[in-house]
């Protein structure tokens, strides 16, 4: 599951569930985009429990710091079968970098 969404180094690197607590949320690394392309969700990884939950922000309907499942957003089926992808050519970066809307 886990390596659809990230890549070997990332699984390495990607801080556990609660190790950025410290750090102003602007501040925050952002390591992994992900998006649903027939909506406007987007899920931007800052955590990740090596398993299935990570924390990040999130774009939706609103914009907000949250947790949530890669199992679940695998089992998300848009119009035309489309899945959540993640987005290959994005840079990892600082909350405060992503745009807000």
């Amino acid at each position: 599951m886990t390596t659809k969404y990230f890549t070997k180094s990332e699984l390495a690197t990607l801080p556990k569930l609660y190790e950025t607590e410290d750090i102003e949320p602007e501040d925050k690394l952002v390591h992994v985009k992900l998006f649903h392309p027939a909506s406007n969700w987007t899920w931007y990884v800052i955590e990740y429990d090596g398993r299935d939950m990570c924390w990040g922000f999130v774009k939706g309907l609103d914009a907000e710091f949250g947790y949530f499942s890669l199992r679940e957003l695998a089992e998300i089926t848009g119009p035309f079968g489309l899945h959540v992808e993640r987005d290959k050519w994005f840079r990892p970066c600082k909350v405060a970098d992503i745009p807000r809307w």
